[in-house]
């Protein structure tokens, strides 16, 4: 397949996701935007949704009804549905197409492939994939600065504690009047304090880490990574910063734990390993446009504890950027094609 364009579709192309899916795919060298599904932008041009492609072939192509028995000529399809809405039209999805959901139905689901790429194990099982479930903006960050410590023991599985922000745009393009710029500017609220959804996903993800193969449900006896989990909405458009807290298993320093990560990430194109500066972190406008995740470690001075620090843009790694990462190695593409461009940094 990777000898001629791929021909892709994407629906929910109104939505954040969508949208970024679309800007990824249009300049993408191996992929061609062949379909576009939608509710509320059904009947509409896609110049209409976005003025820059007017005057342009893709512009052109009129936003369909999502319709899974009706994908002609359709390679793979990009799904960004609200999660709960994608479990039954995607099984309709005829088998030679192959499917990303962006959204939240199929992670760990049978049959499915879960899409972190850099957790152990994962990237085979990716390549030539016909259905594979993109993780959450959340657990993107969050695993990809556990999952080090986790595999190789130093970190205590049980009773991590996991703080993370994001940006408006992670709750989705509904309209819903809490998520308005007068209720968001100048305010910042936790959420999720009991229950969230993510918080199985990435119990399960670091727990199969621990095997060395993220792929593979972990065997009974293996113990159960626990860790609690608060997000928080903060007045910025795009990215989240997602702040660990682990106990250490024995004593360890910061240089450690960050050549922990390199080597765990030697060779990784989208993660970049950075130690603290002056005590600072990564900032979420590094990752801002781009499929990047950055990475840094420090160790609490006065409890001990490891912090661990993930930072993505969460329509980037941890939505569309990924999302398309994951369609390259399931047609034969370049890992990186469509995504080696320069994050958007001020």
């Amino acid at each position: 397949m990777a000898s001629s364009r791929v021909r892709v579709g994407i629906t929910g192309v109104s939505g954040y996701g969508g949208r970024e899916l679309l800007r990824l795919c249009a300049a993408h060298p191996g992929f061609e935007v062949a379909y576009a599904g939608g509710e509320s932008s059904a009947g509409r041009h896609l110049s209409e949704l976005d003025p820059s492609l007017i005057g342009q072939p893709l512009g052109d192509l009129v936003v369909q009804a999502f319709d899974p028995d009706h994908l002609d000529g359709i390679d793979l399809l990009f799904a960004s549905l609200p999660t709960g809405a994608s479990r039954e039209p995607l099984a309709r999805v005829p088998d030679q197409v192959r499917i990303v959901d962006v959204g939240g139905d199929h992670r760990f689901v049978d049959g499915w492939t879960y899409g972190l790429t850099e957790l152990p194990g994962l990237r085979p099982r990716i390549v030539g994939a016909t259905r594979v479930a993109n993780p959450g903006c959340y657990p993107a960050a969050t695993l990809l600065a556990l999952a080090p410590l986790i595999a190789c023991g130093i970190g205590d599985p049980e009773g991590i504690i996991v703080d993370a922000k994001s940006g408006v745009s992670g709750a989705g393009r509904g309209g819903r009047s809490e998520f308005g710029y007068a209720e968001t500017n100048e305010d910042v609220m936790p959420y999720g304090l009991e229950r969230h959804a993510h918080v199985p996903e990435m119990a399960e993800a670091l727990t199969r880490v621990q095997t060395g193969d993220a792929s593979v449900a972990a065997a009974p006896g293996t113990t159960r990574v626990t860790l609690a989990f608060t997000p928080h909405l903060v007045p910025m458009t795009r990215g989240i910063v997602s702040t660990c807290y682990v106990r250490p298993r024995r004593p360890v320093s910061s240089d450690e734990l960050h050549e922990v990560a390199r080597s765990a990430y030697a060779g990784e194109p989208f993660v970049r390993v950075v130690p603290p500066s002056s005590g600072r972190g990564p900032r979420s406008t590094w990752a801002t446009g781009s499929n990047l995740c950055f990475v840094s470690y420090a160790v609490n001075q006065s409890t001990g504890h490891i912090v661990c620090i993930g930072v993505i843009d969460n329509l980037g790694k941890g939505a569309a950027g990924q999302a398309v990462q994951n369609a390259n190695l399931m047609t034969g593409q370049p890992e990186t094609a469509g995504l080696a461009g320069l994050p958007l940094s001020p």
